[in-house]
């Protein structure tokens, strides 16, 4: 197995900022609590491609509901990689549960922005059925796959990135 990447907590400041964007004013102290609670993503077992990533507190979605999750990780990772981001493959299939992206793209320079490369997900229940999502704090949500990519021969990218979701435009 190739080791290309590390995962990091954000800074407590950089987690206060999404926290308070995502779910308003709280007491400092408690979104305090909530980052030192915090589990880095991790797999499961020896087998498993994905690394869970766990949602810091509990979240509940009824059909229909969605919600922006501060995972308060960012990923450092060599170049010519990318983590990938996808539902955990239960939850997907008991209840639909989807990422709002369909599928999140986490480049290897996003680790040097300005956010300190803080992965948010933003997710939908989506059942059919009417089942609710419940999730107690510290479970598995979402799973990422580190997979190495190419570029074409005539490649000519040379702007840095400085930005999050949609910093970057194709120019």
């Amino acid at each position: 197995m190739k080791r290309i990447a590390k995962f990091h907590k954000v800074s407590f400041q950089q987690f206060l900022e999404g926290w308070t964007d995502t779910f308003g004013e709280q007491k400092e102290t408690e979104v305090r609590d909530i980052y030192e609670s915090i589990r880095m993503p991790r797999r499961a077992t020896t087998g498993s491609a994905g690394y869970d990533f766990f949602t810091p507190v509990d979240v509940t979605l009824q059909p229909g509901e969605t919600i922006k999750i501060p995972t308060g990780i960012r990923a450092e990772m060599q170049e010519d990689w990318v983590l990938n981001l996808y539902p955990r493959s239960g939850l997907g299939f008991k209840y639909r549960l989807q990422l709002n992206n369909t599928v999140g793209i986490i480049d290897s320079d996003y680790f040097y922005s300005d956010n300190e490369g803080h992965i948010f997900a933003k997710i939908t229940n989506d059942s059919k059925e009417g089942k609710t999502v419940v999730l107690k704090a510290g479970e598995g949500f979402m799973q990422g796959i580190f997979l190495e990519y190419g570029i074409t021969v005539d490649d000519e990218a040379t702007e840095k990135r400085n930005g999050g979701l949609g910093s970057t435009t194709g120019k």
